[in-house]
């Protein structure tokens, strides 16, 4: 294959216009940095590049997002595409090149929908930084040695690290309301299923996936377009391009058992509280009002139970490539657990039925905007809104897509998502305690527990929100 080393220039700029927005919130020191446009190019092989020089700076910040992640797994073998992430750079001296020479850092990251490579030190080191990554996209090490020890070395840290009640309750609810799709498995994989990853997995996900055409790169800091652009040339221009994308699709999950799940746990009179419904798609035109309506819903949630906000109490909207999860989870006393599944039901009922004020609106819009200014006082921040827009497709100007959001809006994807729509849900802790407060009002399952037949006459309780009857 021809090296692909000629750039063309992409005619359509982008603006990540977030100023009022961030205005909203206060934030007015970061809405000049959001104003700055980034320069865009593409190589020949595909490899869409995004430039903000900041003439002086010491420092450059590289990202690279492969649109890719750990969705692609192949069933049996999570944590398939991190073992990928992991290899890409297979020498701890790389790292460490980063951290003691240029007081910068490399991390890999991969979730369900990409693999993200950062890298960040001084901006005289850039075409080093450049020629770095090159020889992890181009020149892959698979070597048998190095699969064998880096997936002996996540299987290790999976197994070393502590994982909390929390996140074993938020992996809980993603399997059990997604089932075998695979938003339903960890990203990180399980020991088992990393034993079973090898050598002909990697190289097969490396052809399929780590190619120029199907990644976005951005740089921000102290290296001019000119220079960039000459050393993305020589270096990355010979970088792969694909025949065909791999597009994500997948067969859609069946609807949910509606029983509440009781998973054992060691624990002492606590209990973690999951619920969840399918959520959006990052792409899709009510992204905005969806995490919005989560605000808004943790805030009822809050006011409808007092006794949950004692603990750590949360409602997310987590978006996806593919339409994602919104869920609801708290910390509660155990004789509570009834009552914090019967009003978080409540909630999303009330969400529908209920007029949703300015005043909660607002404050909604204060809370998310705060949290994007923080998120875009660094690079990586900006880099990652780039890359949404870039990857999602979304339109340049996003402060109108969440300035425009109305109380109508929210009401309108209320209904999208809770209506007549079976409700997931998971409680972990003592198994014994929650059966009782559970049971007899509600029907459980126990995990590992075998199903006891039933009758054709029987049929199971539904957890779902019901229609809105004509008047």
């Amino acid at each position: 294959m021809k090296p692909f080393s000629k750039i063309t220039p992409i005619k359509l700029p982008i603006k990540v216009a977030l100023t009022v927005l961030l205005c909203l919130a206060g934030a007015l020191p970061v809405a000049a940095q959001t104003a700055e446009e980034p320069q865009r190019e593409q190589l020949l092989n595909g490899l869409r590049i995004l430039i903000l020089p900041r003439p002086g700076a010491r420092e450059v910040f590289m990202s690279l997002r492969i649109h890719s992640g750990a969705a692609f797994d192949v069933a049996g073998k999570s944590g398939e595409m991190a073992v990928l992430g992991d290899i890409l750079f297979p020498d701890p001296t790389t790292r460490e090149y980063f951290t003691d020479e240029m007081g910068g850092r490399l991390d890999v990251d991969t979730d369900l929908d990409a693999i993200t490579v950062i890298m960040q030190g001084n901006a005289d080191q850039f075409e080093r930084i450049v020629e770095i990554l090159r020889t992890a996209l181009v020149t892959t090490q698979i070597s048998p040695e190095n699969v064998a020890r880096i997936r002996d070395g996540r299987i290790k840290i999976v197994k070393d690290t502590a994982v909390s009640p929390g996140v074993l309750a938020d992996r809980a609810i993603a399997a059990r309301l997604f089932g075998e799709f695979p938003y339903g498995r960890p990203a990180t994989g399980s020991p088992e299923s990393l034993a079973r990853v090898d050598r002909a997995d990697l190289l097969l996900a490396r052809e399929r996936f780590l190619n120029a055409n199907n990644a976005t790169l951005t740089i921000i800091g102290g290296v001019t377009r000119n220079r960039a652009v000459r050393a993305l040339r020589q270096l990355l221009g010979p970088w792969r391009k694909s025949e065909q994308i791999i597009p994500t699709t997948f067969r859609q999950p069946e609807a949910p058992d509606p029983r509440p799940l009781i998973i054992n746990a060691p624990a002492d009179q606590s209990a973690e509280v999951r619920l969840a419904v399918r959520g959006l798609g990052r792409s899709d035109r009510d992204f905005q009002a969806a995490t919005l309506l989560a605000v808004v819903a943790r805030q009822r949630w809050e006011r409808l139970s007092p006794e949950i906000s004692r603990r750590p109490v949360f409602v997310r909207h987590e978006a996806h490539v593919l339409p994602g999860i919104f869920v609801m989870g708290a910390g509660v006393d155990n004789l509570m657990v009834g009552q914090a599944l019967k009003k978080a039901r409540e909630v999303m009922l009330s969400l529908i039925a209920s007029p949703i004020s300015s005043a909660e609106l607002d404050q909604a819009k204060a809370e998310v905007t705060t949290q994007l200014a923080k998120d875009l006082a660094r690079p990586e921040g900006i880099a990652r809104v780039w890359l949404d827009v870039d990857t999602f497709g979304l339109p340049s100007d996003q402060t109108t897509l969440w300035t425009s959001v109305t109380t109508a809006d929210l009401q309108r994807v209320a209904a999208r998502l809770f209506r007549d729509v079976p409700i997931a849900s998971v409680v972990l802790g003592d198994s014994k305690q929650l059966q009782a407060a559970l049971e007899p009002s509600v029907k459980v399952e126990l995990m590992g527990e075998l199903e006891r037949p039933t009758s054709k006459s029987e049929t199971k309780p539904t957890m779902t929100i019901p229609s809105k009857k004509p008047e």
